[in-house]
C-alpha cells in the first residue's frame, strides 16, 4: 500500500530527469574548462598559467569556473588524476598482451618510467612539476591520484605471487607501492644539464633493480 506522504511517481520521474539534466550539463562544464586548461599546459609546455586564461578559452564565465573548482589548485588536480586514470589504462593495456606475469611487470614498470620522465620534446609538466610539489605540500591528494596505479601494480603483483613468482612473505600490495614510488621518483629525479655525460638511468636499469636488488642473496 502507498503511503499517503509519498511523492507521486510522476513528480518524482520529472526530478530525476532534472538532477539528471543538471549533472550532465555540470560535466560538460567541467570539461570544457579541463580541455582548455589542457590545451594551454600542452602550448606553453609548463603549468605556469592563470585560472582567467582557462575561463576567456573556455568561453565560460569566472563565476562558472569557481563553482566547479575552488581555484587553480583543484584544477590541477583534477586534471592530474585524469592524466593518471589513462596512465593506468596505458599500462594496463601493454601489460595485457604478455603471459608471464613477471614479463607483464617489466613492461609495466619499464613504460612508466618512460612516461614519468622528464622530456623536453613531449613535455609532461603535470608529471614533472606539478606532481613533485604536490608530493610536498598535498601528500594525501597524491595518494588518492595514485589509486589506479596502486591498484594495477597490486594486480600484477599478486599475479605473480599466485605463480610462485615473488618471494615467500611479500605483500603484494605493499611491493606495489615500493615498486611504483621507486620508478616514479626515479624517472622525475633523472635529467639535468649533464644528463648527456652521466648516462641517467635506464628503464631496464630501474626494471633490474626492483626485480632483482642488488644483493647475491647468500
Amino acid at each position: 500500500m502507498t503511503s499517503v506522504s509519498e511523492e507521486p511517481a510522476w513528480k518524482q520521474r520529472a526530478v530525476e530527469r532534472s538532477i539528471r539534466g543538471a549533472k550532465l550539463r555540470a560535466e560538460q562544464r567541467v570539461q570544457k574548462f579541463l580541455d582548455a586548461a589542457q590545451a594551454i599546459i600542452t602550448e606553453k609546455g609548463t603549468t605556469d598559467f592563470t585560472v582567467q586564461e582557462v575561463v576567456d578559452r573556455s568561453r565560460q564565465s569566472l563565476r562558472s569556473f569557481y563553482l566547479q573548482f575552488d581555484g587553480k589548485h583543484e584544477l590541477l588536480l583534477a586534471l592530474f588524476e585524469d592524466a593518471l586514470d589513462r596512465t593506468a589504462d596505458q599500462l594496463a593495456a601493454a601489460a595485457e598482451g604478455r603471459t608471464d606475469p613477471l614479463d607483464r611487470l617489466r613492461v609495466t614498470v619499464e613504460l612508466l618510467f618512460e612516461l614519468c620522465r622528464p622530456d623536453p620534446v613531449a613535455q609532461r609538466p603535470l608529471f614533472t612539476d606539478f606532481a613533485p610539489q604536490l608530493l610536498v605540500s598535498h601528500p594525501a591528494q597524491v595518494k588518492i591520484a595514485h589509486a589506479p596505479l596502486l591498484s594495477l601494480f597490486t594486480e600484477l603483483m599478486e599475479q605473480a605471487k599466485k605463480a610462485g613468482r615473488l618471494r615467500e612473505g611479500l605483500d603484494p600490495r605493499r611491493m606495489a607501492a615500493v615498486v611504483m614510488q621507486t620508478v616514479m621518483f626515479t624517472a622525475q629525479s633523472a635529467g639535468g644539464a649533464d644528463e648527456d655525460v652521466a648516462h641517467p638511468i635506464t628503464a631496464s636499469e630501474v626494471w633490474d633493480f626492483c626485480a632483482f636488488g642488488f644483493a647475491t642473496g647468500e
